[in-house]
């Protein structure tokens, strides 16, 4: 087939257009900054104002805010230096006084979510292993030790209600902070784990986040981490971001937690149309406040307090998802 001039240049100008309109459409720095400077403001004083209710950790409130504190801190934001810190001593306290259980091999409640949110927000604090580290560490590496995953104890979806989330965090406990000692049985658990994801389908998004993930943690060929990153991208909505299953509108934690996925495992960067079409959509639904709320649909089983974070009932959701939004917002900033 002969391609002519006049064929080639209306496709020539309709490709300068969409070039032009993606770069348009690219949320400004200073925007994407002030964003994230909302989120991390209030991610602060709520997690501090949790620690004045509760002695035990949460993923919601200790571990999503913490590591949005990590990747701040490479950008260059300010924030309290103590705000880090003391999120990390609530975490390494709530874990000290259960050590003993860990070693029995009881755990505590949310057992291996628990464990695992636990030893991943210590380690993003830059906290050394030491006998308690260990102890929770040898709990997860006895824990369902005939599978090739950890399964979740709750159902509090997203966050504790999938077995690649669940399979990620004890993964991660184990590369992090597993016993030298115990080696042959970590990389034995490891090799267990390779072949389940082989075998299993993820079923929803926050399957497929910690299914990208995980590939990328046990170091998975290159093709398997590709295909897993393209299955996420293509799952985009119209509006830009993503939703939690195909029955849920698009929201905040879904679509953070992806376009997160998909830039730290090295598949998007965030200069890419997926993200700046991901974080147009969360520019767009942010709250006033610097929050982005989230439905719940999570049955409450713990008397209900106020954390200091908006939306009532909705807020534990809602914190992490604000947490997931405001680091895939900021990865897009310049350090």
């Amino acid at each position: 087939m002969t391609w002519h001039g006049s064929r080639i240049l209306p496709i020539l100008t309709l490709a300068c257009l969409m070039v032009s309109r993606a770069v348009a459409e690219s949320p400004a720095p200073e925007k994407l900054r002030a964003a994230a400077g909302k989120s991390l403001s209030l991610l602060e004083s709520s997690a501090a104002e949790y620690t004045e209710h509760r002695d035990c950790f949460s993923c919601h409130h200790q571990a999503m805010p913490v590591l949005a504190f990590a990747v701040a801190k490479t950008r260059g934001f300010k924030m309290d230096e103590k705000s880090l810190e003391k999120q990390i001593q609530h975490t390494t306290s709530f874990l000290d006084k259960n050590r003993e259980n860990f070693e029995k091999g009881k755990g505590t409640g949310g057992q291996a979510d628990t464990a695992g949110y636990a030893l991943l927000t210590l380690h993003t604090g830059g906290r050394k292993a030491d006998a308690t580290t260990e102890a929770v560490a040898g709990y997860l590496l006895q824990k369902d030790r005939d599978r090739g995953y950890w399964p979740t104890s709750s159902q509090r979806p997203p966050t504790e209600a999938s077995m690649f989330t669940t399979t990620y965090l004890g993964v991660s406990a184990l590369k992090n902070y597993g016993p030298e000692a115990k080696r042959k049985e970590i990389d034995a658990r490891l090799e267990k784990v390779r072949e389940w994801l082989r075998e299993t389908k993820p079923k929803d998004t926050e399957d497929r986040v910690f299914r990208l993930r995980l590939l990328k943690l046990i170091g998975a060929d290159e093709k398997e981490v590709k295909a897993a990153a393209d299955d996420l991208a293509k799952a985009q909505r119209e509006d830009g971001g993503w939703s939690q299953n195909d029955k849920l509108e698009s929201d905040a934690y879904a679509t953070g937690s992806v376009l997160v996925a998909l830039h730290q495992s090295g598949s998007v960067s965030a200069k890419d149309t997926v993200y700046q079409k991901g974080l147009g959509f969360l520019l767009k639904t942010q709250e006033a406040d610097g929050s982005w709320h989230i439905k719940s649909r999570s049955k409450p089983f713990q008397a209900y307090f106020e954390s200091g974070f908006p939306h009532k009932k909705d807020q534990w959701i809602s914190c992490a998802g604000t947490s997931w939004a405001a680091i895939a917002i900021m990865l897009a900033c310049e350090p």
